[in-house]
């Protein structure tokens, strides 16, 4: 059993966490005159470690994802979730969005793909909800900041979110909410291509790279901000805002969420530093919840494929969850932490 907890401890601090990296970073800054405990030379630190880590396992583990997305071009999804109904649908829905590295800007095609395709409104909502917050991608990297623990049950969280949201939207039958040009535009059913694994590799290597185009930026943002708290605003502050004794705090954090635009990647590193000042964990999860399902360029993308109505119930509903799971981890966290 110690041969075991040794090992996991080696990959979750050495190989995802990448401590030997943040030491070595730490070691060069020191050579240099900084001082790490300074303003200047913590930041320094938290922004290269940060940066260099996210990137590196960000591009390692869309790779790998992408690999084995290859084998599941929208036409076989399509097959493989028609064969199933109701909640199950649902599951099989918010289960794929896990294995597609997206922000929400991106999964909105994917969206429109699967209701031109058919899929019922209920599944295809499961999945929009999932794809953005809850990727094998995110999984882990939230596994190298807080453990194993925390992931899962954040993963967990989400998922239940995405079933549930979903199977609400489906009871509704608001089919008709869906614009009428997606809904008339049908399914076309084409030959599934056989790829080798040349191909494969390929597909793979490119998705990696346009993945690592589009969000680099926000992770850089992201490791910014995250510097910045962590290094330059008083702890007592944040407290103030964000902290246990606020009843509001996830009510904050949710509305402070919203109207950002980034992807959890982006979220990161800015909720490593809040972790870090002592802010609650059910209200670090409703910031990056909010930021990456509900996010105002997202909402605005979807209006053009669903009526007012249905853009209105998705947000509130997912909203109210993102709320409740704050509140939620706030009360029950130390059962994880």
């Amino acid at each position: 059993m110690f041969f075991i907890q040794t090992v996991w401890d080696f990959f979750q601090y050495q190989v995802l966490g990448m401590k030997w990296l943040n030491e070595l970073i730490g070691d060069i800054l020191t050579s240099m005159g900084l001082d790490l405990t300074g303003r200047i030379g913590g930041s320094l630190q938290f922004l290269i470690y940060d940066i260099i880590k996210i990137l590196i396992l960000l591009s390692v583990l869309i790779f790998i994802i992408s690999y084995i997305q290859s084998y599941f071009p929208p036409e076989r999804t399509k097959q493989i979730l028609g064969r199933y109904k109701g909640i199950t649908a649902n599951s099989m829905g918010a289960l794929l969005g896990t294995v597609t590295p997206f922000c929400s800007c991106s999964s909105i095609p994917l969206f429109i793909g699967f209701t031109n395709a058919g899929l019922p409104i209920g599944v295809t909502f499961s999945f929009l909800i999932s794809s953005p917050l809850v990727d094998l991608g995110a999984f882990v990297l939230l596994m190298s900041i807080f453990g194993f623990k925390i992931s899962l049950a954040y993963v967990i969280v989400g998922l239940v979110l995405a079933i549930l949201g979903g199977s609400f939207i489906e009871r509704l039958r608001m089919d008709d909410q869906v614009e009428q040009y997606i809904r008339a535009a049908g399914s076309i059913d084409i030959e599934i291509p056989d790829l080798t694994k040349r191909d494969r590799f390929l597909y793979a290597k490119e998705q990696m790279l346009n993945t690592v185009k589009k969000v680099y930026l926000y992770v850089f943002i992201g490791v910014g901000i995250g510097a910045l708290i962590h290094n330059w605003i008083p702890a007592e502050v944040i407290q103030n805002i964000l902290g246990r004794d606020n009843p509001f705090s996830v009510l904050i954090a949710t509305a402070v969420g919203i109207p950002m635009y980034a992807d959890i990647f982006g979220t990161l590193p800015i909720a490593e530093a809040l972790f870090s000042k002592g802010v609650g964990l059910g209200t670090i999860l409703s910031f990056m919840m909010a930021v990456t399902a509900l996010s105002l360029p997202s909402v605005i993308m979807l209006r053009k494929a669903v009526k007012p109505k249905l853009l209105g119930v998705f947000v509130v509903i997912v909203t109210i969850g993102i709320i409740i799971i704050g509140y939620f981890f706030n009360a029950f966290s130390f059962l994880i932490v």
